[in-house]
């Protein structure tokens, strides 16, 4: 499979929170597989570890592959249509282009060398088949490792059947407790035993009651875990009989299920026995939630019914003490997951309870509100918490707009929540699963109505980012004629600035003047501060272009005037973004650098590459006109590559001075320094393009230091992780996006060829004390 390049990287592949116990012989099994196949597919029950092998397995082949690894968790997706784009969005690809989205997928990965997992395929088995399918075709360096329950049946498909832990056979009289000890099955018992009572080993008093308790869970991982956290109430010989009793039940029972799932189904149905009848309903309406959820929600969705809201926090606390729900940190607060297994289990006994409506319409009432609130307070200095909720929500927010579509009715809601979503679909790199959202919503719910007209605008505006200018046209029109039918001048207001912005984009000044000009007259007049702020950024860039600079100037000045005091990101790091330009222009350079770095500052807590990529571009310019054309090289050659994977220049009006910079530069460098330069721009990264672009020393050509491979962002937070902090603390501790700072741990386990959080801090460990760190300057580009 080669050798990976410094470059290579890992998506999605976490950290392991408990140890990996056995499973030698599978993995090498699977690596042979992958070496001879380029689809690979682990298959077996529930709870028998494939998931955890997959990872592992990932973890110990990304070096192999130039370009790494990406991991893909698909339980938590219910929407067969949204699994390209999911896919995308794994990869980091920002799809800002009106190709269909796997073509844009093909095209990201056809000369890359790397491999995906597909985690969970079972509940979309044909469509992740033609996608495993489709991609193999266009991607000869691709390889998929997938888990399910079921085969995909695509040709050339390997498959292994993941088998439960090895127990050993035979008269227990027979056997020693020496040979028993180096079971795969009693090894994760004990661990997982001796993390819920400290201390507990294997005795010679109850080493043959562990192996009877490995032996009657047929060595299914799952199984075993949910076995040994019993040990927190009774005792090794205890719990073997209470096993023993749960089995006789289970033999007069079901015959459809195969022995391993009957097994996996008996200890459920017995965690769900000893739960309260509280904990039990509460377990089953826990189930609507995709993903994780706060107490907040459990409050809010679970609660009636015979469960009081004030009761919510003691029935959740049961349910993780019994690891019914996993708790995770989320910075200064908790959430929680149900695994699959579980979750499903939870909504067969809701689905029994006649209450499965009931629930998934709460649920989606609380993410409505959820989302509704998040766009009133997007205009201040809760921005960023409230982007960071809606992040961690998403799940839950797809799950909640899932229902809108396939129950009767409530498409009219679906699009409320959509376009209460109009600034995260943009600032969380999703614009077209924004479309996707509102072409089924307005097509499933087609009456004249103002969410409607209010729809159509957020929809056109999303399509004019992706420069699909013909159909934002049409949607504009049908949501202007709504808007005057219903006399909605903030809706007329929002159609005149989409309709602005997409002539800015066509470079058809004139328009632009006039429909920004009237937008902001309508925003004015209706008290839409957001309207404002958003026509006066780009009315101030139509003024520059015209070399009206006093007038862009005043522009500029009057939106930042409105922002600050706000204390927002958003909108001050686009306003400063084109600002910069403006002042470049005019010849300040020094003060225009100054600006696109705080636009990036500004940027950093959202996942906003395409504005990140804009201000590098600026950062390029400035370079050659700083007489850094070297510098200014490098990055082009980074912008090219970025560019091609956003579909090409979005802003096309700027690429006059692109072709500019690009033409000063390989005049002072010569063609073949330019090229060179050019070259090596376009192995970096997005991260490693803007580390670089963001350096005040500016080493000539951007030189690595030997001292360490982490940027100086990777650094700090490698430093975060040595503190023992969670991804969610650090992200909340440099106000950055969690999945940014995800993507930060993931880049330095790669880098540092680790799997583990604690090798991160060893590692930072060493570099303190052997004083190899070089400061500020220490990190690579």
């Amino acid at each position: 499979m080669g050798v990976a390049s410094k470059g290579s990287q890992t998506r999605g592949l976490p950290a392991e929170l408990t140890s990996f116990v056995g499973r030698r012989r599978e993995i090498a099994e699977v690596k042979r597989l992958l070496a001879g196949s380029r689809l690979v597919t682990l298959v077996g029950v529930g709870g028998v570890g494939k998931t955890r092998l997959a990872r592992r397995v990932a973890a110990d082949v990304r070096r192999a592959f130039r370009d790494g690894v990406c991991v893909i968790e698909l339980a938590a997706l219910e929407s067969p249509d949204l699994l390209v784009q999911t896919l995308i969005e794994s990869f980091g690809i920002a799809n800002l282009s009106t190709r269909p989205p796997i073509e844009v997928l093909t095209g990201h990965l056809r000369d890359k060398q790397m491999l995906m997992v597909l985690d969970n395929c079972e509940h979309l088995l044909h469509e992740c088949a033609v996608a495993a399918e489709t991609l193999a075709r266009a991607a000869p360096g691709l390889r998929i490792l997938a888990t399910s329950r079921q085969v995909l049946g695509v040709a050339g498909e390997q498959t292994m059947v993941v088998p439960s832990l090895p127990v050993p056979d035979g008269d227990i009289e027979r056997l020693s407790r020496e040979s028993m000890e180096q079971s795969d099955a009693v090894r994760l018992f004990v661990e997982r035993a001796g993390a819920v009572a400290p201390g507990f080993g294997i005795t010679d008093d109850n080493w043959e009651a562990v192996l009877r308790i490995c032996r009657s869970l047929d060595g299914i991982p799952l199984a075993i875990e949910l076995a040994a956290v019993r040990l927190r109430v009774v005792s090794v010989h205890q719990l073997l009989a209470r096993l023993e009793d749960r089995f006789q039940l289970l033999t007069t029972g079901s015959r459809v299920l195969l022995p391993r799932q009957r097994t996996l189904r008996a200890l459920i149905d017995w965690s769900h026995t000893l739960c309260t009848e509280q904990e039990q309903r509460l377990w089953a309406r826990l189930s609507v939630f995709s993903g994780s959820l706060d107490l907040e929600a459990a409050e809010r969705v679970c609660a009636g019914d015979g469960v009081a809201a004030e009761e919510i926090v003691d029935l959740v606390c049961g349910l993780v003490d019994k690891s019914i729900l996993i708790r995770e940190e989320d910075g200064a607060h908790a959430r929680y997951r149900l695994l699959e297994t579980i979750r499903q289990y939870g909504r067969d006994r809701l689905r029994e309870a006649g209450q499965e409506d009931t629930l998934r319409r709460r649920h989606r009432d609380w993410y409505q509100d959820l989302a509704v609130r998040a766009h009133h307070a997007w205009f201040g200095p809760d921005q960023v918490s409230w982007y960071a909720r809606l992040r961690t929500e998403h799940d839950n927010l797809r799950t909640a707009l899932d229902y809108c579509l396939a129950v009767p009715g409530q498409a009219a809601s679906g699009l409320v929540i959509a376009a209460a979503l109009r600034f995260y679909w943009i600032a969380s790199d999703s614009p077209q699963e924004g479309r996707s959202w509102f072409k089924r919503l307005l097509a499933a719910d087609r009456r004249p109505t103002p969410v409607r007209a209010r729809a159509l605008c957020v929809e056109a505006r999303l399509a004019v980012l992706q420069s699909d200018f013909a159909t934002a046209a049409t949607l504009l029109g049908e949501g202007r004629h709504l808007a005057r039918r219903f006399d909605d001048p903030a809706t007329m207001g929002a159609a005149m600035y989409v309709a602005g912005l997409a002539a800015l984009l066509q470079r058809d000044l004139p328009s632009a003047l006039t429909l920004l000009g009237g937008a902001l007259d309508h925003s004015r007049r209706t008290g839409d501060a957001i309207g404002v702020v958003n026509s006066l950024i780009y009315l101030a860039t139509v003024h520059s272009l015209l070399g009206q600079s006093r007038k862009a100037v005043d522009r500029f000045e009057e939106c930042l005037a409105i922002c600050e005091p706000r204390r927002e990101n958003w909108f001050r790091s686009y306003a400063l973004w084109t600002y910069g330009i403006e002042v470049w222009k005019q010849g300040d350079t020094r003060r225009a650098v100054a600006m696109e770095r705080e636009a990036v500052r500004l940027k950093e807590p959202f996942d906003d590459r395409l504005g990140v990529a804009l201000c590098i571009e600026v950062l390029a310019w400035t370079s050659c006109g700083d007489g850094e054309a070297e510098r200014a090289a490098l990055l082009l050659g980074a912008l090219r590559e970025i560019w091609r994977s956003f579909g090409g220049p979005l802003f096309g009006y700027l690429a006059d001075h692109h072709d500019a910079c690009e033409l000063a530069a390989r005049r002072t460098l010569g063609t073949r320094a330019f090229e060179t330069a050019l070259r090596r721009g376009m192995g970096l990264t997005l991260a490693d393009a803007l580390e670089y672009a963001m350096r005040e020393d500016r080493p000539a050509g951007g030189a690595r230091p030997k001292s360490s491979p982490l940027t100086r962002r990777e650094m700090e937070i490698a430093r975060l992780v040595a503190q023992g902090m969670s991804n969610k603390a650090i992200a909340a501790a440099l106000m950055i996006a969690q999945r940014t700072a995800e993507g930060h741990v993931e880049h330095i386990l790669g880098k540092l060829g680790f799997t583990s959080r604690v090798q991160i801090a060893a590692w930072v460990s060493r570099q303190e004390q052997e004083g190899d760190e070089r400061g500020p300057a220490g990190g690579s580009p």
